[in-house]
C-alpha cells in the first residue's frame, strides 16, 4: 500500500497547525458529505446556521460560494441530482462556509472525470492564491506536482520522500529515454543491452523500457547504436524529462496506482497520512 501526502504551507507553518483549533480549521473528505436531499443553498445555510452565523449571513455567505464555485444555476436543485463534480464543488464551499485559515482536503478529486478534476484543481490553486493553507493528501501524482509546494511521499506507512516536485524530481540525475519494443521479451532483452548505459525499468505495459541517463544527446546515439548492434527494433524512441511517476517507482521499485474514477471505488486504494 502506498501514497501520496501533499502539503501546502504558504502561509501558516506546521508547528502552528498543530496548536489550531477545530474552528481554525477545516476538513473535506474524500467523498461528498453534503445532505443529498437538500439544494445546495439550503446545505450552504444550514452549515452557517450550525456554525452560529445569523440566518441573513448564513445566506449571504451561501450566496457568495455558489457563485465562487460555479453553481449559481444550480443553487435550487437538490444536491442528489448534482454531476460528481457538482458535489464537489458544494462540499467544498461547505467546507468553507466559516472562512477556516487551515483547509485539510483528503483525496478531494476522488471520483472525477478528468474535467470535474481540472475544475477542482483551479479552485484549490485560487484558494492558495488567497492565502489559505492547505494539507492535501492525494493518489494522483500528477495532482501532487501541480499543487503541491511540498510533496511527502509514504509508502507502506512510512514516509520515504520528502521535498519539492522539482527537488525530488532532481534526486533521479538523469534524463529518461524511453523505448517502446515490440513484446515483452524483447525489452527485457533490450533492458540487459542498455544496462552499461543507465538503468531501465519496464513499465506496466511490459514493453517499453525507461532508460535513466546523465547525458541526453549522446546517451540517445548510444542508446540507438546499442540497440542496433543487437538487431533491436524499436517502435518508437522519446526522450523527456523525469515525472513523479519516474520518483515513485524509483524509491518503491513499482508505479504509483491510481484508483478508478467511478465513485466509491476503493479497490487497490493506498494509504496518505
Amino acid at each position: 500500500m502506498s501514497g501520496e501526502n501533499v502539503r501546502v504551507f504558504d502561509q501558516v507553518g506546521i508547528n502552528d497547525v498543530g496548536a489550531m483549533s477545530s474552528e481554525q480549521c477545516q476538513r473535506l473528505v474524500e467523498f461528498a458529505s453534503v445532505d443529498e436531499e437538500l439544494t445546495g443553498t439550503q446545505n450552504l445555510v444550514m452549515i452557517g446556521q450550525l456554525l452560529d452565523l445569523p440566518r441573513r449571513a448564513a445566506r449571504q455567505r451561501a450566496d457568495e460560494l455558489l457563485a465562487w464555485f460555479d453553481l449559481t444555476q444550480a443553487a435550487h436543485k437538490v444536491a442528489k441530482n448534482y454531476s460528481g463534480g457538482m458535489r464537489r464543488r458544494l462540499d467544498l464551499a461547505a467546507a468553507l462556509v466559516h472562512q477556516p485559515p487551515v483547509l485539510f482536503l483528503d483525496e478531494p478529486t476522488t471520483g472525477l472525470d478528468p474535467r470535474g478534476r481540472s475544475d477542482l484543481w483551479t479552485f484549490i490553486s485560487e484558494l492558495v492564491a488567497d492565502g489559505m493553507t492547505l494539507l492535501l493528501t492525494t493518489q494522483y501524482l500528477e495532482e501532487a506536482e501541480r499543487l503541491a509546494n511540498e510533496i511527502i511521499v509514504i509508502d507502506g506507512g512510512r514516509m520515504i520522500a520528502q521535498g519539492t516536485a522539482s527537488g525530488l524530481k532532481h534526486q533521479l540525475g538523469a534524463t529518461i529515454v524511453d523505448v517502446r519494443l515490440p513484446d515483452a521479451a524483447l525489452a527485457e532483452r533490450a533492458r540487459t543491452r542498455l544496462a552499461p548505459i543507465g538503468p531501465g525499468e519496464i513499465l506496466d505495459d511490459g514493453r517499453t523500457l525507461a532508460v535513466r541517463v546523465t547525458d541526453a544527446g549522446a546517451a540517445v546515439i548510444d542508446v540507438v547504436r546499442s540497440l542496433d548492434a543487437d538487431g533491436l527494433v524499436p517502435e518508437w524512441l522519446t526522450v523527456r524529462e523525469p515525472t513523479l511517476d519516474d520518483v515513485f517507482l524509483q524509491l518503491t521499485g513499482r508505479k504509483a496506482e491510481t484508483d478508478s474514477i467511478e465513485p466509491g471505488a476503493s479497490e487497490g486504494k493506498r494509504d496518505a497520512a
